[in-house]
C-alpha cells in the first residue's frame, strides 16, 4: 500500500534565492529611493522652481508620491501574472522595468530647458516606477518564503527585506559622495543625473543573477495539483465542458481573504509611515528647516541605513524564535515613544546625535519590516499569495508612505514646529500596534497547506505532572 507523504520544503540553493532577491531588491529600491532623496535636494530646483523653497520642495514630493499611487495597480497586475505563471518571470519583467525607467531620468530635460513638459515628463517615468516596484516586493519575498523552510522563514525572507536600507544606503550613499567632491553648482548642473544614468549598469547585473534562480516549488506543487483536479474534473464529465479553474486572484482575494488584507494594511502602516519620515523627511528638516549642510543629513541617513541593512535579518530570525506578532509589537511601540525623541535630537544640530536619531528610529523601524515578509506572506494560500501579499502591502503605501513626507512638509510649513509631525507618527505607528494585537500568529505555517488552522504547529504545552 502507497502511504502519501508530503514533499519537504526545498531546501537547497537558498542561498542563492536569497542572493538573487536580494541583489534584485537592492537596485528595485535604489531607484525607488533615488527619487525620493533627489526630490528632497535637487529635484525642487530644477523640475519645480519657486520662490519658496518649502513649496518646490512639497511639489516634488507630489511626484514622489505619484509613485506610490501606481504601486496598486502593479500589485495587481503583477500579483495576477504571478499566481497564475510564476514568480520567477515577472521578477525578470520588473527589474527591467524599473531600471529602464530611472536610466531615462538621467536623460531628462530641466524646467529651464523645455518648461512645464519636464516635471509631466518626470512624473510619467515615475509612474512607471511605482507599478514595477508594486510587483516586485510580493514577488521577491515569495520566491524566497516559497523555497526556505518552515522553521527559519522570518531569516530567509528578511533578506529580501534588508533591500529596502540596501538601496537607501546606495542611493544615499553615492549621493553624498558626489555632493563631497563635487560643488553645489556643478551638482546641480549634471551631478546629480549620475547616479540615474548608473542604474542602467546595475540592472544588468541584477539580471543576469535573477534569470538563474529556479521557480518557487510550492508554487509549481500548487500548479501540478490545480492541473490535475481540472484534469479529472473534465473526465468525470465526459466531455462535458471543464470546470473552471477558480476566479482571478485577485478577486478571489478580496472574496475570501479580506480580513487578511486589512490586517497586512495596518501591520505595514506604521512601518511604512515611520520609514518615509526617517528617511526621506528628514532630508527636508534637516537641510529646510534647521538650515544645516546637506551632507549631513545624507550621513545621517547612510550610517543608520548600514545598521538598518545589518539588524533586519537579526530581527527576521528572532521572529523565528519568538512570533511574527512579539517582534512587530517592539518595534510599533518603540516607534510611539522615539516619535518625539527623535525630533528632540535633531534640533540639537549635533552632526553626531542626529545620526544617533536617525539609526535608532531605523532599529525600531526594523522590528517591524524584519518580520513583515514572512507575516504578510504567510496569511494567504499559495494560489492567491502574490496577489494578497501585493495588495495588502501596497495599499499600505499609498495611505502611509505615499502621503507621509507631504504630511510632515505641510505640517512643518503650517506650524513651523516638529510636535505636530512627532504625533502624526506617533498615530501612525499606534495603528500598527491596535493591528497587530488582533492578528493570528503565523509563526510555523506550512505554505504548502490552504489556510492557518492545521498549518501552524501548536504551541508547546508544558508536561503533565505525575502522581508518585
Amino acid at each position: 500500500m502507497n502511504v502519501p507523504t508530503t514533499t519537504p520544503p526545498r531546501r537547497t540553493g537558498i542561498g542563492r534565492i536569497v542572493a538573487a532577491s536580494l541583489v534584485g531588491t537592492t537596485i528595485e529600491w535604489y531607484d525607488f529611493f533615488l527619487y525620493g532623496s533627489a526630490a528632497a535636494l535637487v529635484f525642487n530646483t530644477l523640475f519645480f522652481p519657486s520662490s519658496d523653497p518649502l513649496v518646490g520642495t512639497l511639489l516634488a514630493f507630489l511626484t514622489y508620491a505619484v509613485g506610490f499611487a501606481a504601486r496598486p495597480l502593479g500589485g495587481i497586475v503583477f500579483g495576477h501574472y504571478g499566481d497564475k505563471i510564476g514568480r520567477k518571470k515577472l521578477l525578470v519583467f520588473s527589474l527591467l522595468l524599473m531600471g529602464g525607467a530611472t536610466f531615462a531620468m538621467g536623460l531628462l530635460p530641466t524646467h529651464a530647458t523645455i518648461g512645464v513638459g519636464a516635471p509631466i515628463l518626470l512624473t510619467l517615468l515615475r509612474l512607471v516606477q511605482g507599478f514595477a516596484l508594486g510587483g516586485e516586493w510580493g514577488g521577491a519575498i515569495l520566491l524566497v518564503s516559497e523555497h526556505g523552510g518552515d522553521e527559519r522563514r522570518g531569516f530567509w525572507a528578511s533578506w529580501p527585506q534588508a533591500g529596502a536600507p540596501g538601496g537607501n544606503l546606495l542611493a544615499t550613499g553615492v549621493l553624498a559622495l558626489l555632493a563631497a567632491v563635487q560643488s553645489d553648482e556643478a551638482f546641480l548642473a549634471w551631478g546629480w543625473r549620475i547616479p540615474f544614468l548608473l542604474s542602467g549598469v546595475l540592472v544588468m547585473i541584477g539580471l543576469w543573477i535573477r534569470i538563474s534562480v529556479e521557480e518557487s516549488p510550492v508554487f509549481l506543487e500548487a500548479r501540478r495539483k490545480a492541473d490535475a483536479e481540472a484534469a479529472e474534473a473534465a473526465r468525470t464529465q465526459q466531455g462535458a465542458v471543464a470546470a473552471p479553474k477558480g476566479d482571478i486572484p485577485v478577486v478571489e482575494v478580496f472574496r475570501t481573504s479580506r480580513r487578511e488584507v486589512l490586517v497586512a494594511i495596518g501591520t505595514r502602516f506604521g512601518e511604512n509611515v515611520s520609514y518615509y519620515i526617517l528617511t526621506a523627511f528628514v532630508l527636508v528638516y534637516v537641510t529646510v528647516h534647521l538650515e544645516l549642510p546637506k551632507s549631513d543629513a545624507l550621513n545621517a541617513v547612510l550610517i543608520g541605513s548600514a545598521v538598518h541593512f545589518v539588524t533586519i535579518p537579526l530581527w527576521g530570525a528572532l521572529s523565528d524564535r519568538l512570533g511574527r506578532r512579539p517582534v512587530t509589537q517592539i518595534g510599533a511601540v518603540g516607534m510611539v515613544g522615539w516619535a518625539f525623541a527623535f525630533f528632540a535630537l535633531l534640533d540639537t544640530e549635533s552632526f553626531p546625535v542626529i545620526a544617533l536619531a536617525v539609526t535608532v528610529g531605523l532599529l525600531f523601524h526594523g522590528a517591524m519590516y524584519g518580520p513583515q515578509a514572512a507575516f504578510i506572506s504567510e496569511m494567504f494560500d499559495t494560489r492567491v499569495r502574490y496577489s494578497g501579499a501585493s495588495m495588502g502591502s501596497q495599499l499600505a503605501s499609498i495611505i502611509g508612505g505615499a502621503l507621509a513626507p507631504l504630511i510632515a512638509v505641510e505640517l512643518l510649513k503650517d506650524y513651523d514646529s516638529s510636535v505636530p509631525v512627532s504625533l502624526y507618527l506617533a498615530a501612525a505607528a499606534l495603528v500598527t500596534v491596535a493591528t497587530v494585537w488582533v492578528a493570528k500568529e503565523t509563526r510555523g505555517r506550512d505554505l504548502a497547506k490552504d489556510g492557518l488552522v492545521g498549518s501552524v504547529p501548536a504551541p508547546a504545552s508544558a508536561p503533565v505532572p505525575t502522581r508518585r
